[in-house]
């Protein structure tokens, strides 16, 4: 078993992401600038927001924090973006979900201009990457391709079973690992919370891609020796034996399933990092697509 380290991976792309930076601003461009949206105080976001402020600083961007109460109506956070749309300083924009219930995530993404849509969310990035246009990519998909191509794992002609089908990690994954390319070219099955006979699926999976959002629910008699795990969930459980009651786990029993697979992402120190560098990626294109 070979642990997908995140830590490392996300290491040396930040490097080159330095790199690029220093030499797009000798040759005249401004600093990426990348503005981000928290609504309300959920500590989860604040620390994930946290976390992509502190990177733009350590990669050489600029970043703006703009913090909204959690009672702002969906007409005046939208207006919110519509600033930032129109501000020639910016060159990308992300929007901390999850948001209050009675917000529209959809009404919010869609009001961000497609050409600063960093996060890959818009539907006309969406629809880019469906036809295989140059686009940005979801961060967390970019991220996992990122991670496969650095480790030079050929996955032509694999068997990958995605668990969970949002259009933010499933549905994009399946399109990612589908298309002509490597990381790509698998025969993808993506499954979700109402498949029947899930185990029959994973069971013939060379990668298992895991983001179904519940603790643990890849376990290791639905898994082939040898197979890919790549682990996006992010859970919280309760345990007492830490200081502060509880820790994170991802979708995939990783002590059980971890010695008979050939790769493994770890949670945390796993897909999470990789997703800022596919944020970060992304800010930096939109940034040398804009030309200055």
């Amino acid at each position: 078993m070979q642990l997908l380290d995140g830590v490392l991976v996300s290491g040396h792309i930040k490097e080159q992401i330095k790199q690029e930076v220093t030499e797009w601003q000798a040759e005249g461009g401004k600093k990426p600038h990348l503005a981000a949206i928290l609504v309300g105080n959920n500590p989860a976001s604040e620390a994930y927001v946290g976390s992509k402020v502190k990177h733009c600083e350590e990669l050489g961007f600029d970043s703006t924090l703009l913090r909204l109460p959690a009672d702002i109506s969906e007409a005046a956070l939208i207006a919110e973006v519509e600033q930032l749309n129109n501000d020639d300083a910016i060159d990308g924009i992300l929007v901390q979900l999850p948001l209050p219930e009675h917000i529209s995530p959809d009404s919010v993404i869609n009001a961000i201009t497609p050409d600063k849509d960093v996060d890959g969310f818009h539907p006309i990035s969406q629809g880019r990457m469906l036809l295989g246009q140059p686009t940005f990519l979801p961060a967390t998909p970019y991220g996992i391709m990122l991670m496969l191509e650095y480790y030079k794992i050929d996955t032509t002609g694999m068997h990958c079973v995605v668990i969970g089908r949002s259009n933010i990690v499933g549905t994009p994954m399946t399109i990612l690992m589908s298309r002509n390319g490597n990381p790509g070219n698998a025969t993808v099955t993506m499954c979700h919370s109402r498949t029947k006979n899930l185990k029959e699926h994973t069971l013939s999976a060379d990668i298992i891609i895991a983001a179904i959002g519940r603790p643990k629910y890849v376990t290791v008699d639905m898994v082939k020796p040898g197979a890919i795990i790549i682990d996006v969930g992010i859970n919280r459980i309760d345990d007492p034996t830490k200081k502060s009651g509880s820790r994170l786990v991802g979708d995939v029993d990783f002590d059980d399933v971890a010695p008979i697979s050939s790769y493994i992402t770890p949670v945390p120190k796993g897909v999470g990092l990789m997703t800022i560098c596919g944020l970060m990626k992304n800010t930096l294109l939109a940034a040398k697509l804009r030309g200055r």
